[in-house]
């Protein structure tokens, strides 16, 4: 498992459903990206069979996180 939190504005729950949809931006947003980061990463933990999760920033109420799940590889 990995996971990775911040501090910043955080994402609305009403996004929470878009975020991992190539090109999609924020409402709002004035960062420079393409809004392909999330969708890449949605793709390629799906290919080795793990599944990715948003979670609570590290502030109550503030930032946002992500969560990664792999499946154990096969010991032997």
């Amino acid at each position: 498992m990995l996971s990775v939190v911040d501090d910043g504005p955080g994402i609305p729950a009403v996004e929470h459903p878009h975020v991992f949809e190539r090109f999609y931006r924020g409402v709002g947003q004035e960062a420079s990206g393409s809004g392909l980061g999330l969708a890449i990463v949605m793709q390629a933990v799906h290919r080795m069979g793990g599944r990715v999760a948003i979670v609570e920033g590290l502030l109550p109420g503030r930032g946002v996180g992500f969560r990664v799940q792999l499946a154990r590889a096969p010991t032997g």
